[in-house]
């Protein structure tokens, strides 16, 4: 537990950032300029250096410094696109849990390696709980997912047992 004394309003900054050592679990120390340069290039990777450094109020040189730093230190990790999923076709999205027969870690390797190159699946967790992982699963629709469920996820021997849950409606994701 960090040592200092939180405010109510300091207990958000901590749980996203660690006050603590880089030496400690490769976590970094990050002040408040840092913390303004993540949120901006969260909202808008897209942001010309300047433009950053105006939204964040320092100078160019030094926030391309810090941005660098960032990178090299892997806080930031890249940049990305971020797609619309109904102009792309994709209508029907759902978390599916899949529970394995055996709890080894052969099983799991092996389960892993099934569903990498699956593009239907865009998130796979391995979780705690009754099953073993959860699965993000974007297809076109329910006839689509129906042979997804039967055709992929079925035909993986490691697979026991699978439960949709089907995305009806996504009010928040940051993701995006």
């Amino acid at each position: 537990m960090c040592s200092c004394i939180l405010s109510k309003y300091a207990v958000n900054f901590v749980s996203i950032f660690a006050l603590i050592d880089e030496n400690t679990q490769g976590m970094v120390v990050m002040d408040r300029f840092d913390e303004r340069i993540l949120r901006e290039l969260k909202l808008n990777g897209r942001l010309s250096n300047v433009e950053l450094a105006e939204r964040i109020g320092l100078s160019a040189s030094a926030t391309l410094r810090r941005v660098q730093e960032l990178e090299r230190s892997d806080v930031i990790q890249g940049y990305r696109a971020v797609l619309n999923s109904k102009k792309l076709g994709i209508g029907f999205i759902a978390y599916v849990t899949i529970g394995l027969s055996s709890h080894s870690k052969k099983s799991q390797r092996g389960f892993e390696e099934q569903i990498m190159d699956v593009e239907q699946v865009t998130e796979c967790h391995n979780v705690t709980g009754a099953n073993e992982y959860l699965l993000r699963v974007e297809t076109a629709d329910l006839t689509a997912y129906k042979c997804f469920h039967s055709d992929v996820l079925g035909e993986i021997p490691q697979v026991n047992s699978i439960t949709t849950l089907v995305v009806m409606e996504t009010p928040k994701d940051e993701r995006t």
